[in-house]
């Protein structure tokens, strides 16, 4: 077989297995992201359950005060009536009375009401809280798993980028710049096997004369069809 052409070979397997460790990397980061998405999630509803526990404890404090005008109201209603000189006056005092006692009842209400939900709130943030303590040490258990095994594919990389970057210093510039042209749309299809008498990077039948020339393997030849260059493995080449 033709040198250069062993030489692609190799080169081409050995792109194939640096590529290939980019599936399990995406993987791996998907795993981390669904527990990331999973936790996130579980923060938004306990952020939105402390704003209506923050939202209730702060109508508590307003119908507070609130309470608090009507009763100096109300005080001071009481003190006008020594002052009241005709019955428009009293009729007058006493409806802002009333008025002032039907507010206080609402607001006390509302109080209740509020406090109702605020401890309500609290109750399910404590679930919530359990929920994402949980979370979190799935997330974190993960994490250490996926940065182990990122770190594993960075090394396996590594050693596999130090081979290529050996054999494309032996390899002939102008051969190797062929094939890089050829990778940059085919990717791992950029050398391909010869089989049945066809290129199985297209799959297209290659006539008897190409056929004739692959199975020399005196040159490189690239597939009159896509343009790959084409190989005929050592069993087929033997048959």
């Amino acid at each position: 077989m033709n040198k250069h052409l062993e030489e692609l070979i190799d080169l081409s397997q050995l792109d194939k297995s640096i590529d290939d460790f980019t599936p399990l990397i995406e993987t791996a980061q998907k795993k981390v992201a669904r527990r990331t998405e999973k936790r996130d999630d579980i923060v938004e509803r306990m952020n939105a359950l402390n704003e209506s526990v923050e939202k209730a404890n702060s109508a508590v404090v307003a119908y507070e005060e609130q309470i608090r005008g009507l009763n100096e109201q109300l005080t001071l209603g009481v003190a006008k009536e020594k002052d009241v000189k005709t019955e428009k006056e009293m009729k007058a005092l006493s409806m802002e009375a009333e008025l002032a006692k039907e507010k206080l009842t609402h607001a006390n209400e509302e109080i209740d009401r509020q406090q109702t939900i605020s401890s309500s709130k609290k109750g399910e943030i404590k679930l919530v809280q359990v929920e994402l303590d949980r979370a979190n040490e799935e997330l974190e258990k993960v994490s250490t798993e996926v940065n182990t095994k990122l770190a594993s594919i960075d090394a396996d990389k590594g050693r596999l980028f130090g081979k290529r970057e050996e054999k494309t210093m032996a390899i002939d510039m102008k051969i190797l710049s062929f094939y890089e042209k050829i990778r940059i749309w085919a990717r791992n299809t950029a050398v391909v096997p010869v089989r049945k008498q066809a290129c199985y990077g297209c799959y297209m039948k290659l006539n008897e004369s190409t056929y004739a020339t692959v199975i020399k393997s005196e040159e490189i030849i690239t597939c009159p069809h896509c343009g790959r260059i084409m190989f005929i493995e050592p069993q087929t080449a033997e048959a």
